[in-house]
């Protein structure tokens, strides 16, 4: 296939910027790393000059890559080094929270090597330098990209629902994405595709975004911008995210993808279960005074039980009680209606506020991974009502309790407080379909950062369900009065 003039400054354009990208972290990275071998040529390798010994004149340069490399892995798993993807503050946050857990990880394998604990004083003006540096350079840099890559401009394709939840999605994140252009697909396939090519190429838009519609609508477009190397991205829909975890075959001459029956082998549960019931213990340990103190503070504030248990649901919908620290009033729901914690809820009293930031209140629930019910990793447990609610507009809620219900998830990791519950869903399904043990570790990795981002700790809107099942509702109007079309 020949391509156009257009196409050709697109890709070029496209490698400029993976080329920029690259340069302006690694100036990043480096002026990081430079900051550490700075005081290890100074202070550090003093204490451990012992243990260097036995490398020579290289155990210096060896330290200092070993510092490197993990600062560059922590950067990439925390999104640090994402520049023109991440919004500014969550870029300086997810960097300078790698640099914290580079320098805690070097900190402790430094003090191994002396054979004793580091004085931490230094490491605390090393971190203060490295933060400066990245929240300075950081500013800078994301300026610089974006004032050389402009947003991209998107032509959104999209079927009988309103667009508004689409474009609000995107004008969220307006220094990344502009939609410039927009068009019904019952418009028919020749004049969608006309409008692809007249938009992509007078350079009024440089990507295709398909919304919500059918498959048979999706598909043929799919394969007219493949095929013509146009970009385009996708909104997945449930069998979507199911076969992203597929397995592919090579038992015939043609691939052929499989979907087990089961979600979890056997040797991956039983390394699953060791891990839970070894981090439960561990953290059980670790955690005993704060949870001391925070069922002090429940029981001065108001007299009322320290504990609250709540039926919810895990594997195979079966019922448990989850514990947790009482954050709420005594009499929450006295009238007998289970409702999700809202956004400023006015039940949550003020011991509650403080220890959910903190996170406090979901320390008891170390028992119940030790009990089986729960895991450290899997989508969050539901209410037996809730989930009812659910699976009146989204059947496929029930895919979600394939697996063990998890202390936090792939939805806690990557959505947000108001994320809705039909992308929550989406986001616990890949989890499902993707699961390893690696995934699972980096998932707890992940959640030591949003434990610190505020959005993670709010509750939901307060009519996500109704206006679910509301949606729902009109979608199937409009499906009907078609079909009497």
């Amino acid at each position: 296939m020949n391509l156009s003039t257009n196409e050709k400054k697109l890709r070029h354009l496209e490698t400029f910027k993976r080329l920029i990208n690259l340069g302006l972290t690694t100036v990043c990275l480096g002026l990081e790393i430079a900051i550490f071998a700075y005081w290890w040529q100074m202070q550090f390798r003093w204490s451990v000059v012992e243990a260097l010994r036995y490398f020579q004149g290289k155990g210096h340069v060896l330290e200092v890559s070993i510092y490197g490399v993990v600062l560059i892995l922590l950067s990439s798993m925390y999104g640090g080094i994402r520049l023109g993807y991440l919004k500014n503050v969550e870029l300086i946050f997810s960097q300078v929270f790698a640099t914290l857990m580079a320098n805690i990880f070097i900190y402790a394998e430094l003090s191994v090597m002396a054979a004793q604990p580091f004085v931490p004083d230094v490491f605390i003006l090393m971190m203060v330098e490295q933060t400066i540096v990245v929240i300075i350079y950081i500013n800078v840099a994301n300026r610089l990209y974006r004032a050389i890559f402009p947003p991209r401009r998107l032509l959104l394709i999209h079927g009988d629902r309103p667009i508004e939840n689409i474009s609000s999605k995107f004008a969220l994140r307006k220094d990344k994405y502009i939609i410039t252009r927009t068009i019904h697909v019952e418009e028919g396939f020749e004049a969608v595709c006309r409008t692809i090519q007249e938009s992509y190429e007078s350079g009024e838009c440089n990507a295709v975004v398909l919304g919500d519609i059918s498959v048979a609508d999706r598909t043929p477009l799919i394969k007219f911008c493949y095929g013509h190397s146009i970009r385009f991205y996708l909104l997945p829909k449930i069998t979507d995210v199911i076969l992203m975890g597929a397995e592919e075959l090579h038992v015939f001459d043609s691939p052929m993808l499989l979907t087990r029956e089961y979600s979890l082998t056997i040797e991956q549960r039983i390394i699953k279960r060791c891990i839970d019931v070894t981090g439960a213990l561990i953290l059980l340990a670790l955690a005993s005074p704060f949870m001391l103190l925070t069922a002090l503070a429940i029981k001065l504030y108001d007299g009322g039980p320290v504990l609250y248990k709540q039926v919810r649901c895990t594997l195979n919908q079966r019922e448990f009680y989850i514990m947790k620290f009482r954050s709420m009033r005594t009499d929450a729901e006295k009238d007998g209606v289970a409702r999700l914690a809202q956004k400023n809820d006015d039940r949550i009293t003020p011991v509650g506020k403080i220890i959910r930031k903190c996170r406090l209140d979901e320390l008891p629930q170390l028992v119940n991974i030790l009990r089986g019910d729960m895991s450290f990793i899997g989508p969050r447990p539901e209410r037996p009502e809730i989930i009812a609610q659910y699976l009146e507009v989204m059947p496929e809620f029930a895919c979600r309790m394939k697996v063990k219900a998890g202390l936090a998830g792939f939805a806690q990791v990557y959505g947000k407080y108001n994320t809705s519950p039909y992308d929550k869903l989406k986001l616990d399904l890949t989890y499902i379909e993707n699961y390893s043990v690696m995934l699972d570790i980096k998932l707890m990795l992940l959640t030591l950062k949003i434990l610190f981002w505020p959005d993670s700790t709010e509750g939901v809107e307060a009519e996500q369900i109704t206006a679910l099942r509301e949606e729902r509702k009109k979608q199937q109007e409009r499906q009907d009065k078609k079909d009497e079309e």
